[in-house]
């Protein structure tokens, strides 16, 4: 069999079966070239090095979109009999390797550290690999079998690489990604560099162990004989060229499922592979995990109060083993800077697990960055196919009973159902009234990158985005939808940058004032009186189409709003406590549009009707840029904006009352008869 040798530091260089580890093209292209692409745009488009010969859109079709191939565990457990050949029976000191999986990192992208949990191989990725290796330079640290270094000279040894990285680039992050005990030691090594930059993304991580059930597992262990492999192969004969292995295999697995799942379901999952996992783990190997979990997991957790790192902790919500749950709760309010998301459905073993893209996690978490501090626009990285297709699914119920409807306007004025009059290049700013929750967003992101491959990035509330340690506010990944497609928190310097990069921004001027309004105030604007909107962009040359959207009132209606809310003291408390924790946004406006409470409408639905979106005729800035410098000029324009965004509601409001499919059951009977794919009809356009 032919070996390669991957790069290492720290230690002795590992071989490797070709066979087991590959090297892929990783660049995702967009457009039918033979260049490789450099870039991503801000506008959601590839920029080339070469001239680009046609051009395809990836997401017309994500209906037919499929998730990336992963290695099974199956493939896992092959790969750690390859590396425990290779290891030699003489073991050495721990390693990094670098999977060619992640050869094809793009240029500037940050180091990944990742440390292994009890397994040691570290191969824990090996699932993950061909989505990180896109953005992160991917190095992974491997422990021989016969290894028994202290935790201790572990962390030294993750210190030397960490600080070797920041001396070679001080200005990029360094993220470490630790399993289990290996989360345990990147929170030591990020107390003791509270200098360097360092990214924290800690899966189950165990700073108290449930000794409830690590001393029965502990005593079952040191009762075990030495010859537990050979027992387990020769005796029972569990091999997978064993006749009955398959029934067994099913057999096993129902019985672990039925005794509650967890760590033992993980462990067994590939129950015919039991010689092979206790070849790699014998009995002394995995008395050994334990006392260095035992050491690892008592250092940090006098050292996290240390820790001033930026944390994402990913927690199991079958990881009940070694986990103290209320130790996370303590390690949540240790940390300045951590985020904690929760995976209920799954096991000890999360990266191994369907359904966990840790590519995908980092980014709708913004943990992703190449710089000191976040860039919202420049280190964003587009949804792929089957990330918008998943999106898209989980808008599926709201675009099924709604039957969006999106009209543009053509430079000759003509009003066309489809986006044929919006302009393909940026900068375009788009201006409109806000419906009841922003649920118009959403439906109109998806219809922009499936029709024309345009990204659209809304300025939303930065509540989306941060939450304040002990808020009562939601749970952050109620807005991994709005992340997924480029939402940006809105300020003066990220509407600055987004038009500089010439993107295809969403402004709303109505605010959460708009979005959350009150009862009989639907289609009614909450406009600062002034804006500074038309003077930046008519800087940058960019077109600002105007767009009203109607349908609020057909699909529900509001039955306690926030005057009713104010009225009741412990909604009062709730709202003026959330509000509180939140970045105040119109502090120095006057009028309605300054109050900015945050609060959730009771509404109740109504048997749906239809969403419309309509797109006005572009408002040109180019060359303008002295005119619109004065103040009196650009209110002129501002105010001229804001009469199209109601001439755009009144227009639907008015050409609705003639669709015939308005109501939910008309369309229901379409689809019924022309399949549920087709376009639903709408009323008759004038042009005609």
């Amino acid at each position: 069999m032919a070996l390669t040798t991957v790069r290492i530091t720290d230690g002795i260089c590992p071989i490797f079966s070709s066979g087991s580890i590959r090297a892929h093209n990783l660049h995702f292209s967009h457009l039918k070239s033979s260049q490789r692409s450099t870039s991503v745009a801000a506008t959601g488009r590839l920029r080339y090095r070469a001239k680009v010969t046609a051009t395809v859109n990836p997401y017309s079709n994500t209906e037919s979109a499929r998730p990336e191939e992963r290695k099974s565990l199956r493939d896992f457990l092959a790969e750690a009999e390859n590396f425990y050949i290779s290891d030699g029976g003489d073991g050495g000191p721990p390693r990094w390797f670098s999977p060619l999986q992640c050869s094809s990192h793009a240029p500037g992208s940050p180091l990944l550290l990742y440390i292994p949990g009890m397994d040691g191989t570290g191969l824990g990725l090996i699932r993950q690999q061909r989505r990180l290796g896109e953005i992160f330079d991917v190095w992974c640290l491997h422990f021989p079998a016969t290894d028994r270094t202290p935790a201790r000279d572990i962390v030294k040894l993750i210190e030397r690489t960490v600080r070797s990285e920041y001396y070679r680039v001080p200005n990029r992050p360094v993220y470490i990604v630790g399993e289990s005990v290996g989360a345990c030691l990147a929170l030591d090594v990020a107390a003791s560099n509270p200098d360097i930059d360092i990214v924290l993304i800690l899966a189950n991580p165990v700073t108290r162990l449930n000794n409830f059930m690590l001393q029965p597992l502990s005593s079952l262990l040191e009762t075990l004989p030495d010859e537990i492999p050979s027992l387990i192969e020769e005796n029972f004969g569990f091999r997978e060229s064993y006749p009955f292995a398959a029934l067994l295999e099913g057999m096993l697995n129902e019985t672990i499922a039925q005794m509650g799942g967890g760590l033992l379901e993980d462990l067994f999952a590939a129950s015919a592979n039991l010689p092979t996992l206790t070849r790699i783990f014998p009995k002394d190997t995995l008395l050994w995990k334990l006392q260095l979990l035992k050491s690892a997991s008592a250092s940090a957790k006098s050292h996290m109060y240390s820790v001033k790192a930026q944390t994402l902790i990913l927690l199991s919500g079958r990881d009940q083993w070694l986990r103290n749950n209320g130790d996370i709760e303590r390690l949540r309010f240790a940390l300045p800077k951590c985020e904690v998301r929760e995976f209920d459905n799954n096991g000890q073993f999360l990266f191994l697990e369907d359904g966990v893209d840790l590519a995908t996690i980092i980014k709708i978490s913004y943990y992703y960055r190449r710089g000191k501090i976040l860039d919202y626009i420049s280190d964003y990285t587009l949804p792929t196919p089957y990330e918008l297709k998943e999106f898209e699914q989980s808008q599926r119920l709201l675009t099924a009973a709604t039957s969006p409807v999106f009209l543009s306007t053509l430079d000759n004025g003509a009003v066309v159902r489809s986006l044929e009059g919006i302009p393909s290049e940026g900068p375009v700013l788009y201006v409109g009234n806000h419906m009841l929750f922003g649920l118009e967003l959403r439906p109109a992101a998806i219809h922009f990158l499936k029709e024309r491959n345009i990204l659209l990035r809304g300025l939303a509330h930065p509540v989306m985005f941060t939450k304040k340690t002990g808020s009562k506010f939601p749970d952050m990944q109620m807005f991994d939808s709005a992340r997924i497609i480029g939402a940006v928190p809105v300020s003066n310097m990220n509407f600055y940058k987004l038009l500089r990069s010439k993107a295809h921004v969403v402004l709303y001027p109505g605010g959460v004032r708009e979005a959350l309004h009150r009862k009989g105030e639907e289609y009614k604007l909450f406009w600062p009186e002034h804006s500074e909107f038309v003077r930046i962009a008519s800087k940058f040359g960019a077109r600002i189409i105007p767009f009203g959207a109607v349908g609020e009132d057909d699909l529900c209606q509001m039955v306690l709003d926030y005057n009713d809310q104010m009225k009741i003291p412990f909604l009062k408390n709730l709202i003026e406590e959330i509000t509180h924790d939140t970045i105040k946004l119109r502090n120095d406006e006057e009028g309605e549009v300054r109050n900015q409470d945050l609060h959730m409408p009771g509404i109740i639905p109504k048997i749906p009707g239809r969403y419309y979106v309509y797109f006005g005729k572009p408002i040109e800035t180019k060359g303008r840029e002295q005119e619109l410098h004065d103040k009196e000029k650009a209110h002129e324009v501002y105010l001229e904006v804001k009469s199209e965004v109601e001439r755009c509601m009144t227009y639907l409001k008015t050409k609705r009352e003639t669709d015939p499919y308005r109501n939910i059951l008309p369309r229901l009977l379409y689809y019924l008869s022309h399949g549920f794919s087709s376009q639903v009809p709408t009323f008759d356009l004038p042009n005609h």
